[in-house]
């Protein structure tokens, strides 16, 4: 299964262009069993946008169910509006927000309690020695080493540094920190990888990488950029058949 996830973050502006995007990817995407497509559109559009062959996500939940908590979304909330997926820990949520750790589980466990699939985002923030990428990365996910009972998490490599800048990671970087999870971590959950990724840069990182899929960011609110992914990921999944 390839995993091809779009990230709109605050954007568009509007529910209409919401719809626009949604449905023409929906209306493009032929459905298929190796592929699974998932948009992660703001709370508000939510509702708005249904589909059985291009599955929802949320960029974010609190971990209460309900309460006196202003402006928060529950993890309930989100089931009802038909969400399978939230995004989890996003630099944008650790850098901006100022997200720590303790907040960070705190929502994954919540999401995994109410049946959500949570997309646990981590990454070094600049270009260091590997070393360091491994004391941030290890840091980051250190909840995950602590507990090995957690199922259906699904992590995505999001180095900072790559994100919306144009500069998408070297394959064998992300070989290296894919390797540093499984063989010195001992994580070995499913990983996308996010950052600068657009039609022209994600068949090599496929095809040389050991990942499964890609959480696109703003491509996905191009539908022929983020179709053109899909296509590439559906061809690569039948090639991987042979």
């Amino acid at each position: 299964m390839v995993y091809i996830f779009g990230n709109w973050k605050c954007n568009p502006t509007n529910l209409k262009k919401a719809k626009e995007i949604f449905y023409t990817i929906e209306k493009n995407f032929k459905g298929n069993k190796k592929v699974n497509v998932a948009v992660f559109p703001p709370f508000v559009f939510l509702n708005s946008l249904n589909s059985e062959k291009v599955k929802k996500g949320a960029q974010d939940v609190f971990w209460e169910k309900q309460g006196a908590f202003t402006g928060e979304i529950s993890p309930l909330m989100l089931k009802d509006a038909g969400c399978r997926y939230c995004l989890v820990g996003h630099s944008e949520r650790r850098y901006i927000i100022g997200e720590n750790n303790e907040i960070i589980e705190k929502k994954l466990r919540s999401c995994l309690e109410n049946k959500i699939v949570p997309i646990l985002c981590f990454g070094e923030r600049e270009k260091v020695s590997f070393g360091k990428v491994k004391i941030e990365i290890k840091e980051q996910l250190k909840f995950l080493i602590n507990y090995k009972s957690f199922k259906n998490v699904i992590l995505a490599y999001e180095p900072v540094f790559s994100i919306g800048t144009g500069l998408v990671c070297d394959t064998s970087h992300i070989n290296d920190v894919l390797n540093f999870l499984k063989n010195e971590l001992n994580i070995k959950y499913k990983v996308l990888y996010g950052g600068s990724l657009n039609s022209k840069n994600c068949q090599e990182i496929l095809e040389k990488c050991d990942i499964n899929g890609f959480l696109v960011g703003g491509a996905s609110l191009k539908t022929r950029e983020f179709l053109k992914i899909i296509e590439i990921a559906e061809k690569y999944a039948k090639s991987k058949e042979k």
